[in-house]
C-alpha cells in the first residue's frame, strides 16, 4: 500500500515548519550569516508500514532556539555557561557583517576588533543567549494540527487502497 496522502500531509507539515522558522529567524535579526537559515530543512522517509521525519539545522541552531543561560542572567533552558566563555574568535565575521568597528573607550584608547570580539564574548558569557524559539513555536503550532491531518490523509490512503484492491479483484 502506498501512503501518498500521508506523505503529502507530512511534506506540507515539514515545509510549513521550515518556512515559518526561516521567517522567525529573519524577523528576530538572527540571520546575520544566513548559514542557519539555509541549513533548515527536513528529511522524510515513508515505508510501507511506517514513516520517519527529522528536522535539520546547523548545530548552533538549537542554542539560538532554546537559548543559553549566562552566569548572571538565567533563562528556562537546558543549556548554560558555567566556567568557559565562548571563543572571541567566533565573533570575528559577525562583527564584520554587523558593521561594528573599533572605537575609543572612555579613557580615549582605541578598542580593536579583537577587543570588541572579547567584549562580546564576555557579555554573552554573563548574559547568555535569550531563547528565540524560532523553531519551537512554528513546530508546536503545526504539530497541533498534524494528528488530524495525518489521520485524514491515512484514511484516504486506506480508502484508495481498498478501492484499488476491490477493483482489481481476480475473476473466477
Amino acid at each position: 500500500m502506498q501512503l501518498k496522502d500521508t506523505q503529502d500531509a507530512l511534506n506540507a507539515f515539514g515545509k510549513y515548519v521550515v518556512q515559518q522558522s526561516r521567517s522567525k529567524l529573519t524577523q528576530s535579526n538572527k540571520n546575520a550569516s544566513k548559514r542557519l537559515y539555509e541549513s533548515l530543512g527536513y528529511d522524510l522517509k515513508v515505508m510501507p508500514n511506517s514513516f520517519s521525519m527529522a528536522f535539520l539545522m546547523e548545530n548552533y541552531g538549537e542554542y539560538q532556539d532554546k537559548g543559553v543561560s549566562g552566569t548572571e542572567v538565567k533563562y528556562n533552558t537546558p543549556y548554560k555557561y558555567t566556567n568557559k566563555m565562548p571563543p572571541p574568535s567566533a565573533f570575528s565575521q559577525w562583527v564584520v557583517r554587523k558593521g561594528l568597528k573599533g572605537t575609543r573607550d572612555a579613557s580615549g584608547r582605541f578598542v580593536s576588533r579583537k577587543g570588541l570580539q572579547f567584549a562580546i564574548a564576555k557579555s554573552i558569557f554573563k548574559k547568555g543567549i535569550k531563547p528565540s524559539l524560532f523553531f519551537t513555536k512554528p513546530f508546536e503550532a503545526a504539530f497541533k494540527n498534524l494528528p488530524n491531518d495525518i489521520v485524514e490523509a491515512y484514511g484516504l490512503d486506506v480508502e484508495n487502497f481498498l478501492k484499488t484492491t476491490i477493483n482489481n479483484k481476480p475473476t473466477r
